[in-house]
């Protein structure tokens, strides 16, 4: 509670005034609701209280407790599982490569927590083509045997086809307004997702995915990713040094990364973590591009150039590797064991509204 006083000068009549304010526009929650309560006590002090009230995220505090009897391979201090990559950053936070987990043994800490994993995608134009193969493709491999909440946004609800869903697992299409140009439905997404957060998932979800809709799932994706604050590892640049990355240059932007500067490339295709910190994560971004359309200026790479400028200041607490988004089906590196999660081809020129 914060707490101010302002003393009113002159003469006049002693009042005693109370009122109650409360902001909350129609069918759009703020991530914060304020009341001020105005109290004038006497003809030269008024008092004002400010109360905050915060959403009320679900809690997710649970130790990693195994079931008893759980039989798997016994872990080693001396010998890592992967010699030839990197499997934590220089801020100790775990890179998620296939070796670096046992899946047996995560999976019965986890599923001891109930937990709910709301997924956002997004399908506008005629990128709903793209949709069955997504949904067939997760209902095999994306957190199978947990509850999980797809969100699917689209200007044209009537083009999503009928994927069959598993127990635990539920669609919501939400109808969004269309766009004409792919970098302006880039740059929304970020303000999409922080209002479905503050509207529907603060006390429903625990976790949540922000995917592309052109991907296809090709292996698992489970409870190994989940994390506070998780970035994925751009594809095309995990093995580049950092003056290869393309992080935006300009000064005048608010997405600006000096030369010199930056961890890892991330894909603006897949990040996650918990609702709170996602929620901080979209409305940063959020506003920071409403501070560049007002100087008139974009990003580079639109929404993945703040997304890359947010994970630089507020470090992810869990990195997955390009194993969880790769770029094709088709192409292989020596460091890729497994292929999770993967672009599919495409004529971008094609399936665009404009170039």
């Amino acid at each position: 509670m914060k707490r101010t006083k302002a003393h009113q000068n002159g003469q006049g009549e002693c009042l005693y005034k109370q009122a109650n304010l409360q902001i909350n526009e129609f069918n759009r929650a703020v991530p914060r609701l304020v009341y001020l309560n105005n109290i004038q006590r006497s003809c030269n002090q008024q008092i004002i209280e400010q109360v905050v009230i915060k959403p009320k995220w679900k809690q997710k505090t649970f130790g990693l407790q195994s079931s008893p009897g759980l039989l798997y391979n016994q872990p080693s201090v001396l010998v890592g599982s992967r010699a030839d990559v990197a499997s934590v950053s220089s801020w100790l936070a775990p890179i998620i490569w296939e070796g670096t987990f046992n899946p047996i043994l995560i999976d019965s800490i986890y599923k001891q927590h109930n937990l709910t994993i709301a997924t956002t995608v997004f399908a506008l134009g005629k990128y709903t083509r793209f949709v069955k193969d997504f949904l067939e493709s997760a209902e095999q491999h994306y957190f199978v045997g947990f509850r999980v909440h797809y969100y699917l946004f689209t200007d044209q609800p009537e083009s999503i086809p009928e994927v069959k869903m598993g127990e635990n697992r539920n669609l919501t299409v939400l109808k969004i307004q269309s766009l004409n140009r792919w970098q302006d439905i880039s740059m929304s997404r970020m303000e999409k997702l922080e209002k479905l957060i503050e509207n529907e998932l603060a006390n429903e979800a625990d976790y949540i995915f922000c995917l592309d809709i052109d991907t296809k799932f090709y292996g698992r994706w489970g409870v190994e990713s989940l994390g506070r604050l998780v970035g994925v590892i751009h594809p095309w640049l995990f093995d580049a040094p950092r003056d290869r990355f393309t992080y935006e240059r300009r000064p005048e932007s608010q997405a600006y990364i000096p030369a010199g500067e930056g961890d890892y490339y991330y894909a603006g295709a897949a990040f996650g973590g918990s609702l709170e910190d996602v929620h901080q994560l979209t409305k940063t971004c959020r506003e920071k591009l409403l501070i560049d359309a007002a100087n008139s200026i974009e990003a580079v790479w639109q929404e993945e150039s703040h997304l890359n400028k947010y994970f630089l200041l507020n470090k992810p607490s869990k990195l997955l590797s390009p194993e969880y988004m790769w770029r094709d089906i088709n192409e292989k590196a020596a460091q890729i064991k497994v292929i999770r999660f993967s672009n599919v081809a495409k004529n971008y020129s094609e399936v665009r509204p404009n170039p």
